[in-house]
Formats: structure tokens, sequence, C-alpha cells
């Protein structure tokens, strides 16, 4: 059994003894009870000569080679994301690479019919500030979209910090919508992020209200539900993304990215389910393929079971202040061996305690999820020893 010397609360140490790993069930893709997206993190070159706080330097194969790993969990990858720290350290030449290099990859389980990519559209390239206007903030997504489409991406249209400082109404949002929409060649994914995630995007589509944000929301769905796959809330609410869910146009999907909440909302209720867009399923994504396994079985009791345990560690990692939840995703993938440091991308490695990180680790193993536990001790202890935590 590995042990290690993890810190308690109160400033002492404990001797942590790791449990056994579970076996996880993988689901078939072309069976899938639910459309589920992990949207992925990116791994940082840590051999770049930079600032790391500066330079977004990218370690493309172990990136990509992470979204391959994804979908032989038979997952969908949403690319260019928040949790790709798209705008906090990502910018959009970068984000387009990614793209491009994601979709390639992508080709080899698309041969088999499985492989679910979709990427992210924004308006980065644009400095938001008061001299931009709504014709600027159209400009900069139709650049962004046609470079997706292009290269053969689809679309999942993100909130845009640009557009929250240039409208002045609900109606902004409903013009800059529609003009995108009218010219997208399929149907996108609408992403509405929270200002827990992005303090910048607060008072999105034209008010400091969610219930008036939501019905301008849904009157753009309603009149461009041809152009609209679905929608992905992120606003950490339980009532909220139901009631909305409730009221979606006919056709329109419902894409959880509550992910303090989300083995509820993807099970559903007697009104109907959601369906996942999600970057804890980046750092859960065995228990995710194995619940969602259970699920196609009918086997409901198994599926609880399996993302019961996982929920208390994605709560953790989304923690307040919640933007900074990619350094725990980072983190995670570092102790299960996926990437061989951590560093995350804007020295972002820096923006969670060491306690953070211990309880982190406590989690992640009550939910079986730390595959190697010899190798997740040794790489902890490592941690742990440059936080100043010795015996």
């Amino acid at each position: 059994m590995s042990t290690l010397i993890l810190p308690l609360p109160e400033g002492s140490t404990e001797t942590y003894s790791l449990g056994e790993p579970k076996s996880f069930a993988v689901i078939d893709p072309k069976n899938t009870p639910r459309i589920t997206y992990s949207a992925a993190h990116v791994v940082a070159n840590p051999l770049h000569d930079g600032n790391p706080s500066l330079d977004a330097a990218i370690d493309w194969d172990t990136t990509i080679e992470y979204r391959r790993y994804l979908y032989s969990l038979g997952l969908g990858v949403a690319e260019a994301m928040d949790t790709a720290q798209r705008g906090t350290g990502v910018d959009w030449p970068n984000s387009l690479e990614l793209i491009k290099r994601s979709i390639d990859a992508a080709q080899d389980f698309e041969k088999d019919g499985v492989a679910l990519l979709a990427s992210g559209c924004g308006t980065d390239q644009l400095e938001p500030g008061p001299n931009v206007t709504i014709d600027d903030v159209i400009a900069a997504y139709e650049e962004q979209c046609a470079a997706i489409e292009e290269a053969g991406g689809r679309l999942i249209l993100m909130a845009s910090r640009a557009l929250a400082v240039a409208a002045k109404s609900p109606d902004d949002y409903l013009k800059v919508y529609e003009r995108i929409l009218s010219q997208v060649k399929e149907p996108v994914i609408i992403h509405w992020l929270g200002e827990m995630f992005d303090p910048a995007l607060a008072g999105y589509w034209g008010s400091d209200d969610y219930w008036a944000a939501m019905d301008t929301c849904l009157e753009m769905l309603t009149a461009n539900a041809v152009k609209v796959d679905g929608v992905k809330v992120s606003l950490l609410d339980v009532e909220k993304e139901i009631v909305m869910r409730n009221k979606l146009p006919d056709g329109v999907l419902m894409y959880t990215g509550d992910d303090f909440n989300f083995p509820e909302l993807i099970a559903g209720d007697d009104d109907g389910f959601s369906h996942a867009l999600l970057g804890i399923f980046d750092a859960i994504a065995p228990a995710a393929s194995a619940a969602l396994a259970a699920m196609a079985q009918g086997d409901m009791d198994g599926y609880h079971d399996i993302l019961g345990p996982t929920l208390p560690l994605g709560r953790h990692i989304f923690q307040d202040p919640t933007l900074f939840y990619k350094t725990g995703v980072v983190f995670l993938a570092y102790l299960n061996g996926h990437q061989d440091h951590f560093l995350v991308v804007g020295g972002q490695e820096g923006t969670r305690s060491t306690l953070h990180l211990a309880e982190l680790f406590r989690l992640a193993d009550k939910a079986g999820l730390l595959g190697n536990p010899e190798i997740a001790a040794a790489r902890m202890t490592n941690v742990m020893i440059l936080h100043g935590v010795t015996a």
C-alpha cells in the first residue's frame, strides 16, 4: 500500500494511505445514452525559454495525446474552450492551431464513426474596450467561424468579453447572434458561461438578472433554432438549468456545464435530461465513461455509484475562485501520468494552495481515480516537498 505525508488544515501533517484504484468500464460511443463532450486542457511546454506568465508555450504532442486518450474512453472533445485556458493564457492563434491539430487527430477515430469534436469560436482576438462596436464583435466572430469551418471543425459559439462591454441592451446580443447564426454551415452549440468562470462576462445577455438574461437567450434560441444544436449552460445552479431546459425550443439540446451538480442533471427527471459538455470530464474521464456504460445498460444505481464519489472532487476543483479550476485539472493529469510535470500555461500552477492540492489528492483517491497509486504517491510527495511539507 502506498503512503505519503499530506498537510492538514490546522498546520500539522498526516500519513495518508492510498486505496485501490477502481476498474472502470468504457462506454461504446455508438451506444451512448447521452452526448458527452469533455472540455480538454492543454499541456504547457516546460522547456520553453520565456516568461511563463506571458507566453503561451504548449507541448503540442502531449496535448493532442490527451485528446486521443479521451476518445479511447468513448468521450467527445470540446476543443479550445475555457478548460484549454482560452482567454487565460491561450490566445486565438494558438487556439486555431490547437483546433487544427485536434481535427487531424480525430481522423483515426472518425474512421470508426465514433469521433465527436466541436471547437470554441469566440472574439478573443479583439481586445474589449470603449471603442469596440457591435460591428467589430460581429467581424471578430465571423473571422473565427470562417477559420474553424475552413479547417473542417464544428462550432461552439463562446460568450464574448468584447460583446459584454460593447452591448448596450439585450437587442445588441440578439443582433450579433442572429447575424453569426445566419452564416454558419452547421448547427452550433451556444455557450453561456457564467461570471463565476469569467468575471468579465457578468451581465451577459444584457442583464444582471439571470431570469431576464435567460429570457433573452431563449428568445435568440427560438428565433434561430434551425441553426442551433444545443446550449451549454455553465451557471452552477441546478434550478436555473432545469427551468431553461424545460423551455428550450424543439430540437435544441441542453448541455450541462454544471461541474457542481452534473450527475443529477445528466440523469435527468420526468421532464427531460441534460447532455454534457464539462471541464470536470477531463479530470474524471474514466468514471464518466463507466457511468455512461452503466446508464446504457439501464443500471442507474451503478451510474450513481460511479459518479457519486466524483462529485466532491468536482466541487473541490471548481470551488471559488472557479476560474482557477484549470490548475486542479492539470494537477490530476500529472498525478495520473498523462504529463511529466505540473506546470500550467500562464504560470497558473500557483493559483491553488498546498492544502487545496492535498485535498484534491485525497478526493481523487477516494473516487478511485488515481490509476497507479505508486506513481501518484511519488509525484504527490515531490510536490509536497517543494511546498515545504515534510514528515
